[in-house]
């Protein structure tokens, strides 16, 4: 099991960075990836951005392509998504999401991100 822990939500302008972070401990050591996902109200949970956690390869749902960059700390077991020209349609709870080797995936409790017009 791993456990994830987010950071970083807030509320921001139209246009604006935010970066949010999350936290991973427990089975770390084996995790095939990580990733983002969104929620907003009434919507389903969207995928945002993956990293595979040994290549380091990424990626992104079309919405967000070029605005938003997911890397990874692999040292700290931290991963990161930098958000840049925040759009209001970006308004979310924003949730981590982890896939350790040969077992289901975690998620943590979400963040929310604000995006005032």
């Amino acid at each position: 099991q791993v456990q994830l822990v987010e950071s970083g939500g807030g509320l921001v302008q139209a246009g604006g960075s935010l970066r949010l972070s999350c936290v991973a401990s427990g089975r770390t050591f084996e995790m095939d990836w990580m990733a983002w996902f969104r929620q907003a109200p009434g919507k389903e949970r969207d995928h945002v951005g993956t990293i595979t956690w040994s290549g380091g390869s990424t990626y992104y749902s079309q919405s967000v392509k070029g605005r938003f960059t997911i890397s990874s700390d692999n040292a700290k077991n931290t991963l990161y998504l930098q958000m840049n020209s925040l759009k209001p349609e970006d308004t979310a709870v924003y949730y981590c999401a982890a896939k350790p080797r040969g077992v289901g995936s975690s998620w943590g409790q979400g963040t929310q991100v604000t995006v005032s017009s």
